[in-house]
């Protein structure tokens, strides 16, 4: 079967980008392990040429009255409403995660932009009148200027709409750089906010591999960058965009614990291990992949856990199955890997994925849900985030071995406990050393009025996404004191007073 391969390059200034690159790579589907796509790969130059588009557009945007912006934003909020099945299809279509969880990602994505439409409460600073003999003194925010986001395969639209919208609205301009994996998503959405009005040059997609990144984290025009991907680069993206006087927010990898107690409902435990484990493939940064069973519960969780994976379908993800192929071919064979380890290391290989029924093309990245019995916490299988399908039990006597199991791991960025006793979970969510807790709730993504991010080397910088974190990170106060003597207006004007 032939597909047409569509090119696909940058978003500068509102057009599409007419240069030539000196690189590209290819854009897979991920069902059928044919070539898509062929990505233009920026180089330097070309980074310095979109951030020069973009830079000029902040200063204007940065000026433009909360009034505007904010129409704006809800025009933008409409337009991608209207158009989420068109890009939850390209996002299917690169990265393969099935239609519904697609659109259930678009759909989490607005939220923030619905979010980052109340901009002008957001943005209200304080007053003090009469400090002194006249004298008053207030806080405003303002822009930083330009802003790059560097998104992650696994949710091309989401992640993005986690920065975008609140650093647009705060007046700021934005340069995005997706995944390579996937980067059509990015594109879409980019055009619709030249359709919603915002002026041409204030949101730029730039695609392109490390050269392009390291420009972006050395390039002085640069304010601020936001990053999501795995815990190495994530310290990568800190230190040299700190190092460059950059205000940098970069979240990185994670192992999420899903503690199970003895008196919890193990259905609904069981029903949100499947789901948390194996949803998009277990692409997720919030994926469950360590279930921690406090005895003696693990054989009947268990036996519950493999009635449900039982009924799973895998498979194409525009065909109506439960779970969809892996990103890449590297990457289903780096998690195939891990499994083949896991077994060598000792543990209990409950059901193995790596035969299981597929309903898509043999030639597609396939690895079907997978479970692990009886893992130490010396494994790779649990000591790695193996970014898969591939979820590990582990036994623990009581709550304080599960709690310390999971404080002791390097990673904090989300967890869940799973009970009927509210004063085991008001302890756990006290004690439990991670940004986000979940308490029956297996994948504890706040709100886009509250903030996303973890602790420990789940996160890099102060300052979370989305929310109030997000709003202050895309901003910086200023305050002014200021006495005047004698204060006057004049002048007639009958009309209904506007605020443009």
């Amino acid at each position: 079967m032939s597909t047409e391969i569509k090119r696909i390059t940058h978003l500068v200034g509102g057009s599409s980008w007419t240069g030539v690159a000196e690189r590209t790579s290819k854009v897979y589907n991920p069902a059928t392990g044919q070539v898509t796509g062929e990505l233009d790969l920026a180089s330097a130059a070309t980074v310095d040429e979109v951030v020069k588009v973009a830079h000029e557009a902040s200063r204007a945007w940065g000026q433009t009255s909360l009034t505007k912006r904010t129409q704006v934003l809800f025009a933008y909020r409409e337009l991608v409403n209207q158009h989420k099945d068109e890009i939850a299809a390209l996002i299917t279509a690169e990265h393969g995660k099935v239609l519904s969880d697609a659109v259930g990602e678009v759909t989490r994505g607005l939220e923030v932009i619905e979010f980052a439409c109340g901009i002008p409460h957001l943005l209200k600073g304080g007053f003090s009148e009469g400090v002194s003999t006249k004298v008053d003194v207030y806080s405003i925010r303002q822009p930083l200027g330009l802003s790059a986001v560097i998104s992650p395969f696994n949710f091309p639209a989401m992640v993005p709409m986690w920065f975008v919208p609140i650093a647009v609205a705060c007046g700021n301009s934005v340069v995005i750089k997706p995944s390579e994996k996937d980067p059509s998503a990015a594109n879409a959405m980019a055009e619709l906010w030249k359709v919603a009005g915002l002026p041409d040059g204030v949101v730029n997609v730039l695609h392109g591999d490390k050269e392009a990144v390291d420009r972006l984290l050395e390039h002085p025009d640069i304010k601020s960058v936001s990053f999501v991907g795995s815990t190495p680069i994530a310290k990568y993206v800190y230190e040299n965009g700190t190092r460059n006087g950059k205000r940098v927010q970069a979240l990185g990898g994670a192992k999420n614990h899903m503690i199970v107690l003895p008196d919890a409902d193990l259905d609904l435990a069981a029903d949100a291990a499947v789901n948390a484990g194996f949803g998009s493939a277990g692409e997720r940064c919030m994926a469950i992949s360590a279930l921690v069973a406090v005895e003696p519960i693990a054989d009947e969780l268990i036996g519950k856990i493999k009635d449900r994976m039982a009924k799973l379908k895998t498979g194409d993800g525009t065909r109506g199955c439960d779970m969809g192929p892996l990103v890449t071919g590297p990457h289903r064979d780096k998690v195939v890997g891990y499994v083949a380890a896991g077994v060598e290391a000792g543990a209990e290989l409950t059901v193995d994925g790596r035969n299981g029924d597929v309903d898509g093309a043999a030639e597609g990245f396939w690895l079907a849900p997978t479970l692990f019995d009886k893992v130490t916490p010396e494994m790779s299988i649990y000591t790695d985030e193996i970014f898969g399908p591939v979820l590990s039990v582990v036994r623990v006597p009581s709550y304080d071995a599960a709690l310390d199991l999971v404080n002791s791991n390097p990673y904090g960025n989300g967890t869940a406990i799973f009970t009927n006793d509210g004063g085991a979970a008001r302890r756990f969510q006290n004690e439990v050393e991670v940004g986000m807790v979940g308490v029956n709730v297996p994948i504890p993504v706040p709100m886009a009025y509250y903030s996303f991010g973890g602790w420990k080397n789940s996160l890099f910088g102060d300052t979370h996404a989305h929310g109030m974190d997000g709003v202050h990170f895309f901003t910086r106060t200023k305050v002014v004191t200021s006495r005047w003597l004698d204060p006057s207006h004049g002048g007639i004007n009958l009309g209904f007073p506007t605020h443009d």
